[in-house]
């Protein structure tokens, strides 16, 4: 029995099985456009900012 999910991008249904090479996306498409909400922060995970090191302080790349 082949387990069926969502893409999470459009919600067509999308076997979840090896030659499926862009699960849990339904396409490249679907996977390219969720990449572009990550990386303008339109998804994003609930809490407080966490600060690195060199959040804080980069005057030694100066």
């Amino acid at each position: 029995m082949v387990t069926i999910v969502n893409c999470p991008q459009c919600g067509k249904q999308v076997p979840w099985q090896a030659d499926q090479i862009w699960k849990p996306f339904c396409s490249e498409r679907c996977k390219l456009i969720d990449l572009g909400e990550w990386a303008s922060e339109g998804h994003k995970i609930p809490g407080p900012p966490v600060n690195t090191p060199l959040d804080d302080d980069d005057s030694d790349y100066h």
